[in-house]
């Protein structure tokens, strides 16, 4: 079984400053793009698994973001949020074209 795979452009790396995020639409699906004070570029989707929150306008802190709703911590690489609290949401892997400094989410 073969699983189909979209490649999304998403901004420059230039155009996302640190510890900030752009948003990208696919189908139904908001996926939040954030870029870390080391310069990784991480993809999760845009929705804190409490209670919906818009993660893409929380606070990042390192690789994490805290939902703007309840403060819940998320690690952007894996998903998970941290404990006491518990639930995890999609991540995506993400691509920088060096030639030109594109990023890429694949879906």
């Amino acid at each position: 079984m073969t699983t189909k795979t979209t490649k999304l452009f998403v901004a420059n790396v230039n155009d996302i400053d640190f510890r900030s995020s752009r948003t990208i639409k696919y189908n139904d699906l908001e996926i939040a793009v954030f870029k870390t004070t080391d310069g990784s570029v991480l993809a999760v989707e845009n929705k804190c698994p409490h209670k919906g929150g818009v993660l893409s306008e929380g606070m990042v802190c390192g690789h994490a973001v805290h939902c703007p709703l309840h403060d819940w911590k998320i690690d952007l690489r894996t998903g998970r949020v941290q404990e006491p609290d518990e639930g995890c949401i999609t991540t995506f892997e993400t691509e920088i074209d060096q030639s030109n400094g594109s990023i890429y989410v694949t879906i």
